[in-house]
Protein backbone atom coordinates (compact mmCIF):
# COMPACT_ATOMS: atom_id res chain seq x y z
CA UNK A 1 0.00 0.00 0.00
CA UNK A 2 1.43 3.54 -1.36
CA UNK A 3 2.00 5.99 2.14
CA UNK A 4 1.83 8.81 0.05
CA UNK A 5 4.57 10.61 2.40
CA UNK A 6 2.30 10.09 5.10
CA UNK A 7 4.55 9.04 8.21
CA UNK A 8 2.57 7.60 11.18
CA UNK A 9 -1.36 6.98 11.24
CA UNK A 10 -3.55 7.38 8.41
CA UNK A 11 -4.22 10.68 9.34
CA UNK A 12 -1.00 13.41 10.72
CA UNK A 13 -2.41 15.37 13.76
CA UNK A 14 -1.81 18.71 11.63
CA UNK A 15 -5.23 17.65 9.58
CA UNK A 16 -6.58 16.74 12.71
CA UNK A 17 -6.22 19.76 13.64
CA UNK A 18 -7.38 21.31 10.95
CA UNK A 19 -10.22 19.15 10.66
CA UNK A 20 -10.52 20.76 14.01
CA UNK A 21 -10.85 24.01 13.37
CA UNK A 22 -12.97 23.30 10.37
CA UNK A 23 -15.86 21.97 13.01
CA UNK A 24 -15.58 25.28 14.72
CA UNK A 25 -15.72 27.75 12.26
CA UNK A 26 -18.25 26.17 10.26
CA UNK A 27 -20.35 25.04 14.04
CA UNK A 28 -20.18 21.19 12.80
CA UNK A 29 -21.19 18.50 15.45
CA UNK A 30 -19.20 15.60 13.66
CA UNK A 31 -16.84 15.19 10.99
CA UNK A 32 -15.80 11.46 9.05
CA UNK A 33 -13.24 11.02 6.53
CA UNK A 34 -13.13 7.63 4.79
CA UNK A 35 -9.06 7.19 2.94
CA UNK A 36 -7.25 4.47 1.77
CA UNK A 37 -10.13 1.81 3.29
CA UNK A 38 -10.09 3.44 6.83
CA UNK A 39 -12.37 5.81 8.82
CA UNK A 40 -11.50 8.51 11.50
CA UNK A 41 -15.07 10.14 13.18
CA UNK A 42 -14.61 13.20 15.04
CA UNK A 43 -17.16 14.25 17.31
CA UNK A 44 -18.06 17.39 19.44
CA UNK A 45 -19.30 16.31 23.02
CA UNK A 46 -22.25 17.94 24.79
CA UNK A 47 -18.61 19.59 26.88
CA UNK A 48 -17.73 21.33 23.92
CA UNK A 49 -14.82 18.80 23.92
CA UNK A 50 -13.90 16.71 20.35
CA UNK A 51 -13.18 12.70 20.40
CA UNK A 52 -12.26 10.23 18.37
CA UNK A 53 -14.26 7.65 17.49
CA UNK A 54 -12.66 4.50 16.53
CA UNK A 55 -15.64 2.56 13.88
CA UNK A 56 -16.56 -1.11 15.11
CA UNK A 57 -13.55 -3.36 15.28
CA UNK A 58 -11.60 -1.31 14.50
CA UNK A 59 -8.96 0.83 17.11
CA UNK A 60 -8.24 4.69 17.70
CA UNK A 61 -6.09 6.57 15.83
CA UNK A 62 -2.47 6.53 17.28
CA UNK A 63 -2.28 8.94 19.97
CA UNK A 64 -5.83 10.00 19.79
CA UNK A 65 -7.51 8.25 22.64
CA UNK A 66 -11.21 6.91 21.67
CA UNK A 67 -14.45 8.86 22.87
CA UNK A 68 -15.93 7.36 25.85
CA UNK A 69 -18.91 5.21 25.18
CA UNK A 70 -22.08 7.23 24.66
CA UNK A 71 -24.08 7.79 27.76
CA UNK A 72 -27.92 5.63 27.60
CA UNK A 73 -30.56 7.97 26.15
CA UNK A 74 -32.26 9.89 28.75
CA UNK A 75 -36.02 10.32 29.01
CA UNK A 76 -37.43 13.38 27.80
CA UNK A 77 -36.95 15.04 24.06
CA UNK A 78 -34.63 14.02 21.52
CA UNK A 79 -31.94 16.13 21.19
CA UNK A 80 -31.57 18.78 18.71
CA UNK A 81 -29.12 18.09 15.41
CA UNK A 82 -27.86 20.98 14.21
CA UNK A 83 -30.17 19.72 11.03
CA UNK A 84 -32.95 20.27 13.11
CA UNK A 85 -31.82 23.97 13.96
CA UNK A 86 -33.14 27.12 11.37
CA UNK A 87 -30.50 29.51 10.37
CA UNK A 88 -30.67 33.47 9.62
CA UNK A 89 -28.43 33.88 6.64
CA UNK A 90 -26.99 36.70 5.99
CA UNK A 91 -28.95 38.63 3.29
CA UNK A 92 -25.84 40.65 1.67
CA UNK A 93 -22.28 41.17 1.90
CA UNK A 94 -20.94 44.00 4.93
CA UNK A 95 -19.79 43.95 8.27
CA UNK A 96 -21.44 42.10 10.98
CA UNK A 97 -23.07 43.70 14.12
CA UNK A 98 -24.53 42.41 17.29
CA UNK A 99 -26.05 45.86 18.86
CA UNK A 100 -26.97 49.24 17.21
CA UNK A 101 -23.64 50.55 18.82
CA UNK A 102 -20.38 49.83 20.91
CA UNK A 103 -21.66 50.62 24.10
CA UNK A 104 -25.20 49.02 23.68
CA UNK A 105 -26.29 45.72 24.25
CA UNK A 106 -26.52 43.04 21.63
CA UNK A 107 -30.17 42.80 20.45
CA UNK A 108 -30.12 38.89 20.89
CA UNK A 109 -28.61 36.64 23.00
CA UNK A 110 -28.44 33.03 23.15
CA UNK A 111 -31.80 31.53 24.81
CA UNK A 112 -33.61 34.15 23.68
CA UNK A 113 -37.06 33.82 21.90
CA UNK A 114 -37.51 35.56 18.59
CA UNK A 115 -40.09 36.25 16.02
CA UNK A 116 -39.71 36.57 12.68
CA UNK A 117 -40.05 40.83 13.01
CA UNK A 118 -37.28 40.63 15.81
CA UNK A 119 -34.38 42.46 14.69
CA UNK A 120 -31.19 40.53 15.83
CA UNK A 121 -28.46 42.40 14.57
CA UNK A 122 -26.85 44.99 11.49
CA UNK A 123 -25.18 44.78 8.90
CA UNK A 124 -23.43 47.96 7.31
CA UNK A 125 -23.10 47.98 3.92
CA UNK A 126 -21.44 50.29 1.41
CA UNK A 127 -21.77 52.69 4.78
CA UNK A 128 -25.72 52.35 5.16
CA UNK A 129 -26.72 49.98 8.66
CA UNK A 130 -29.26 47.24 7.82
CA UNK A 131 -31.40 45.91 10.02
CA UNK A 132 -31.69 42.24 9.81
CA UNK A 133 -35.18 40.35 10.89
CA UNK A 134 -35.07 36.80 12.31
CA UNK A 135 -37.98 36.27 9.39
CA UNK A 136 -38.65 32.76 11.77
CA UNK A 137 -39.48 32.50 15.45
CA UNK A 138 -37.74 30.17 17.58
CA UNK A 139 -35.28 30.70 20.33
CA UNK A 140 -31.49 31.52 19.45
CA UNK A 141 -29.45 28.70 20.20
CA UNK A 142 -26.00 29.84 18.80
CA UNK A 143 -24.39 33.27 17.18
CA UNK A 144 -22.63 32.29 14.07
CA UNK A 145 -20.15 35.46 13.28
CA UNK A 146 -17.67 38.13 15.44
CA UNK A 147 -19.13 41.05 16.12
CA UNK A 148 -17.84 43.83 13.98
CA UNK A 149 -16.44 40.95 11.49
CA UNK A 150 -17.14 40.52 7.51
CA UNK A 151 -20.00 38.70 6.19
CA UNK A 152 -20.74 37.06 2.89
CA UNK A 153 -23.82 36.34 1.41
CA UNK A 154 -25.65 33.20 2.51
CA UNK A 155 -23.08 32.99 5.76
CA UNK A 156 -25.01 31.74 8.83
CA UNK A 157 -25.23 34.34 11.61
CA UNK A 158 -27.68 32.72 13.44
CA UNK A 159 -28.65 29.30 14.46
CA UNK A 160 -32.35 29.01 16.46
CA UNK A 161 -34.43 25.74 17.35
CA UNK A 162 -37.99 26.70 16.14
CA UNK A 163 -40.99 27.47 18.61
CA UNK A 164 -42.49 24.24 17.81
CA UNK A 165 -38.98 22.51 18.90
CA UNK A 166 -38.18 24.51 22.00
CA UNK A 167 -38.50 23.71 24.95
Amino acid sequence: MERRGRRGGFVELKEIKAIIDLMKRNGLVEFELERDNQKIRIRRGTDGAFHSVAPAGASPLHGVPAAPPAPPPTAGPPALTVSDLKEIKSPMVGTFYRSPSPDAPPYVEIGQTVTEDTVVCLIEAMKVMNEIKAETAGVISEVCVDNAKPVEFGKPLFRLRPTSAAP
